[in-house]
């Protein structure tokens, strides 16, 4: 039984973050994944280092953590040796633990992931021919509900730490052997340092759209991401990460003005009535207030436009009027814009189906007509419940004894 006290299930009240930064570990040792320098330093000095020493150990371990990829402190060449059990013996530079990998016919990537406590949750890596997308969660669970989404009818455990946050990124890293190779001694040589090599599909790009409602956590979001944005760490630029919020308005300047990536806005309506059932969160934030707030979102532009994203769903939010709507209201609000389009993806259960082909092209016919790009998102790893929408961990789905007959067919084979 994880030991994690379960977060209150909210309703149409924001959910009071467990405060949490690192997540205590069984043997003892504290995870040095998702902190900045400062606190790397401040936990060797709690350790017995003196300041100026816990400072420079604090710049190596940050540098080999973040740019290197290094989980094992005895391949950190430039710490001396004598130094290196001393730090195994009080820290780890962890991953989320890998419960079950899998590959969808597409080439669509999914993990089911556990926090050293026990929750698991879900990461998706999406590649095309010219860019690898990884799909990112924020929480254990979800406390939106939104009636389309799998993960919404799964209760909201906790927020996932700075750590099990940027963990993910460092985990697909590791998988797609996207690490720096070489010498520390050619780290100034701007060719070894930036040599990535992912098997021809780079992790180009972030989008916080996995699991949870990222400005429900938006401290440990803000801190993972600026770790991945930090030019001495991961160094991926900020108009390669995008974050979707279902609408907490209250967050969203904050976000732009605090982290100051893409903004993606999961809409799926332009009426009260309907937007209430498919997104209740709504009925606190309604269209208006939204749309207003992503006018003032800092940094949008033509050149950064902001992202609507529509589920499409049968006879329910996809008619000729709702389309009309859609561009009416973002010209209201002279928005930079463009809306992408996603056909639903079922799930057991599901209480609706997805709009037909037909209905969707005209559909994205009469926002394109109107001036706003509309392309339809292709679905991808759908055969593994991958796709937008479906994420809700196989924990829920499948016992540990189903899980170990898999692998043990899958080694066989």
């Amino acid at each position: 039984m994880a030991d994690t006290q379960l977060m209150p299930i909210p309703g149409q009240v924001d959910p009071v973050p467990v405060a949490r930064d690192i997540t205590p570990r069984a043997d003892g040792r504290v995870d040095l994944m998702g902190l900045p320098k400062g606190r790397i330093a401040e936990l060797m000095g709690e350790a017995g280092l003196d300041a100026k020493q816990a400072k420079l150990r604090s710049k190596q371990v940050y540098h080999w953590i973040y740019h290197r990829g290094v989980t094992d402190f005895e391949a950190m060449t430039d710490i001396a040796k004598t130094m290196r059990p001393w730090l195994a013996e009080r820290f780890v530079i962890g991953r989320p633990n890998v419960v079950e990998a899998q590959h969808s016919v597409d080439g669509t990537r999914k993990w089911l992931l556990q926090t050293d406590d026990g929750h698991e949750f879900e990461m998706v890596f999406i590649p095309d021919a010219d860019r690898g997308t990884l799909c990112v969660s924020s929480q254990v669970g979800c406390t939106l509900n939104c009636r389309f989404c799998h993960t919404g009818t799964m209760k909201l455990v906790r927020n996932l730490t700075p750590g099990e946050i940027v963990g993910q990124v460092m985990l697909a890293r590791d998988a797609l052997g996207e690490w720096p190779k070489g010498s520390m001694a050619g780290l100034d040589d701007a060719e070894d340092a930036g040599h990535y090599t992912a098997d021809g599909r780079l992790l180009t790009n972030i989008v916080m759209m996995g699991m949870g409602e990222p400005l429900y956590n938006f401290e440990n979001v803000r801190d993972a991401l600026k770790l991945v944005m930090d030019g001495d760490g991961l160094a991926l630029s900020k108009r390669r990460i995008t974050l979707s919020t279902s609408g907490v308005v209250p967050m969203m300047a904050k976000c732009g003005e605090e982290i100051g990536v893409n903004l993606a806005v999961s809409l799926h309506a332009v009426t009260k009535e309907i937007r209430d059932e498919i997104v209740p969160i709504n009925k606190k934030y309604g269209i208006e207030e939204l749309l207003q707030a992503c006018a003032d979102y800092p940094g949008a532009s033509n050149a950064r436009r902001i992202t609507f994203e529509y589920v499409m769903l049968k006879d329910k939010n996809d008619s000729d009027e709702h389309a009309r709507e859609l561009v009416r209201l973002i010209r209201e609000y002279r928005l930079p814009a463009k809306v992408n389009l996603i056909p639903f993806n079922p799930w057991p259960g599901a209480p609706y189906e997805c709009s037909t082909p037909e209905r969707v092209k005209r559909f994205a016919e009469i926002v394109f007509d109107g001036g706003i790009s509309a392309p339809v998102r292709t679905p991808r790893g759908r055969d593994i419940d991958a796709a937008c929408g479906q994420l809700k961990t196989a924990a829920e789905k499948k016992s540990r004894a189903e899980r170990d007959r898999e692998a043990a067919a899958t080694a066989a084979e």
